[in-house]
């Protein structure tokens, strides 16, 4: 697991939407959600019938770029990591009530364990640019 430096940490809990890249046969799929991101690891939130969740599932490998870009001034983290899906039991109580915790759209639309899955990314690289 790579740690990131305060300056990175600062800029990863002021944002809570990212780009999510996963791949099936060879062909990549993008997409912006929604995470949570505590102790230099990323908690995203998926439905079943996501390519998302599929990809991850056949392919526990992720890319994530949490990015706000202004004209010469950029600013941005990617980090690529190895994935893991949880489903229920413990882990995804306490997942799910920092989600409730954060989100206005988890609190009017809750789901149970075994409806909606985590995705939890634990980054093995990472590299940032721009931040101040």
């Amino acid at each position: 697991m790579r740690s990131f430096a305060d300056k990175e940490r600062e800029f990863l809990n002021s944002s809570e939407e990212c780009r999510i890249a996963t791949s099936h046969d060879d062909l990549p799929h993008v997409k912006p959600v929604s995470y949570i991101f505590e102790n230099d690891i990323f908690y995203i939130a998926t439905d079943y019938d996501t390519r998302m969740y599929k990809n991850c599932k056949s392919n526990p490998k992720a890319a994530l770029t949490i990015d706000i870009y202004k004209h010469g001034g950029h600013e941005a983290v990617l980090v690529q990591g190895d994935v893991k899906i949880v489903e229920n039991g413990e882990e995804f109580s306490k997942i799910f009530k920092k989600f409730q915790e954060k989100f206005e759209w988890v609190r009017n639309d809750p789901w149970n364990e075994n409806e909606g899955p985590f995705i939890v990314i634990t980054p093995f690289t990472k590299t940032s640019w721009g931040l101040k």
